[in-house]
């Protein structure tokens, strides 16, 4: 899939901001904490990628009702559904300055036992010249995604047939209408209800 760019400024793929806010202390010393185990910048995003994708339970799968969003409260609270993993994956790469960018898959969900379709979260980041999606959400049965620069290992291939469907576009900030439902929801199942069906 040709993947698109929003903003044609790399720069904007390394900002802070209030959602991912790599300036901040927490953000900053988990950085350097893993930063200080590896030996080159891929070896850091690999090890980025697992720390959010292992060690920040997937709230679904843990039953947690909280809803986190800002990149600093999902690493210190360690919950977060796919979208505050993402924001918090893109904070710890941007902070030892590799290019990040989200990007959606409309999904069938059923997280919950819905059924419906949601708006997934994952990162693209930036290596040789490239994009390459990755997503931190964290496996559990039937899911194995992992770090990768040769081909994707994304949790979930969207099945046209069903719906699905990739989205092309590279965002460097949360999409708007994600992000409004994040913080608006007072806890898991309520943002159950509000997440976008698509982009």
């Amino acid at each position: 899939m040709h993947l698109i760019q929003q903003d044609p400024d790399l720069s904007a793929y390394l900002a802070a901001d209030e959602v991912i806010d790599h300036d901040h202390p927490v953000v900053r010393d988990t950085a350097a904490r893993l930063a200080g185990r590896v030996a080159d910048s891929y070896a850091y995003a690999q090890a980025a990628f697992e720390f959010v994708r292992d060690a920040v339970p997937h709230s679904a799968d843990s039953g947690d009702p909280r809803v986190t969003w800002r990149a600093s409260d999902v690493l210190r609270q360690r919950t977060g559904i796919c979208h505050a993993k993402a924001h918090a994956l893109a904070a710890l790469l941007r902070a030892e300055d590799i290019p990040t960018a989200l990007c959606y898959q409309r999904l069938a969900h059923d997280d919950d036992g819905g059924g419906g379709h949601a708006v997934h979260g994952l990162v693209a980041v930036r290596f040789h010249g490239a994009w390459h999606r990755q997503d931190p959400r964290g496996n559990k049965p039937g899911v194995d995604a992992r770090f990768s620069l040769e081909g994707e290992r994304l949790a979930w291939t969207p099945d046209e047939k069903s719906n699905e469907v990739d989205y092309p576009v590279l965002y460097a900030e949360p999409h708007p209408a994600v992000l409004g439902a994040l913080r608006a929801a007072r806890d898991r199942p309520a943002l159950r209800q509000t997440l976008p069906t698509a982009l």
